[in-house]
């Protein structure tokens, strides 16, 4: 029995096998436990083996290519266009099977446990902002209900948030003054575990070679670093630097036909996190751009005299993300561009 290649439908506890011979002709379709399913493919001789980027995926891929096996994840939507007819587990993995053979394709890396072990940082953290932020607008809330109100960003509200606790003159009753309390002591447990997962990034981005590179680039620190490198490790998943700002959602949504070219606003495609994590660089690039003379500094303060801001940060955005690319993929220091002579 001749096997071209193999399409696996990942799930929490059952996997779905079908592999396809001459002709793309289904040979094998087989349902397994996870136990089974590595039990099996430990068995089979090195083989061409397609999974869905999806939960788990990076365990069951990096297991079976310590098999031998070639192993490939795709994203969903490449997926899709495969699937006949009616959606089961198995006509998806079949529909894996038939894509992962396709040569122009587009994979998926598979992570290592250092990369996952860095996205989980960032994921955590990113939850505890978003929960910080809520708790701080409930407060807010609560406080203006009694006619307190406070200048925009958390620092103000941080300062007085004793004191109006302690005051008793304040209009605000027992009952309300104890669930201020007890959201405000949220608030800095929330504070304290976000200080705890910031510093274990700062110390990671200053013992990583890549991402010591990365920080070379102006405005990208110790979050931007390691959330790069975390996302796209080395970068060899894209053929150049415009791939990857691609990827990110960069650059501009097309809809073309009949030879007239449409290009509307960025597609806000890819890594949501990532994306945001360029932009709030960019902005501080922006903020910083007065003091750099160099030609990277010339061509902001040219981008910025004839574009609205929004646009100047994400072009900033944008070059910031393919020079990223560009010092992973070359595993090379940042060298800043020199300043263009004016006639």
């Amino acid at each position: 029995m001749h096997i071209a290649s193999i399409g696996i439908d990942l799930g929490k506890t059952n996997f779905h096998l079908v592999a396809l011979g001459e002709h793309s002709k289904v040979v094998v379709r087989k349902k397994f436990s996870r136990k089974q399913l590595l039990a099996y493919t430990a068995n089979l001789q090195a083989l061409l083996i397609g999974l869905e980027a999806c939960s788990g995926a990076h365990f069951i891929g990096t297991a079976l290519r310590n098999q031998g096996h070639e192993v490939r994840l795709i994203p969903a939507q490449f997926v899709k266009p495969f699937i006949k007819s009616n959606k089961n587990d198995f006509l998806d993995a079949e529909a894996i099977a038939e894509a992962v053979a396709r040569q122009n394709m587009r994979f998926v890396p598979i992570k290592t446990n250092e990369q996952l072990d860095l996205q989980a940082l960032h994921r955590v953290r990113d939850r505890l902002v978003h929960r910080r932020t809520a708790v701080i607008n409930q407060i807010r809330g609560f406080l203006l209900e009694r006619g307190l109100t406070f200048a925009k960003g958390p620092a103000n509200l941080r300062h007085r948030i004793p004191a109006i606790l302690e005051d008793a003159e304040q209009n605000i009753t027992p009952r309300m003054r104890m669930l201020l309390d007890q959201i405000w002591q949220e608030w800095k447990h929330l504070e304290n575990d976000i200080t705890i997962i910031s510093e274990e990034i700062e110390r990671i981005s200053k013992e990583d070679a890549a991402c010591q590179r990365l920080r070379q680039i102006p405005g990208i620190g110790p979050l931007v670093s390691t959330a790069t490198v975390a996302a796209i490790g080395n970068g060899a998943a894209f053929s150049k630097g415009r791939d990857f700002a691609a990827w990110l959602g960069l650059v501009p949504r097309q809809h073309s036909t009949g030879g007239n070219a449409k290009l509307y606003g960025i597609s806000k495609r890819g890594n949501i996190y990532l994306r945001r994590m360029f932009i709030h660089g960019a902005r501080a690039v922006l903020l910083r751009v007065k003091y750099d003379t160099g030609g990277f500094g010339q061509w902001v303060h040219q981008l910025e005299s004839r574009a609205p801001r929004n646009k100047v940060i994400v072009a900033i955005a944008n070059k910031l993300a393919r020079i990223a690319w560009a010092v992973l993929s070359k595993q090379m220091d940042y060298r800043p561009t020199p300043v263009v002579a004016t006639a």
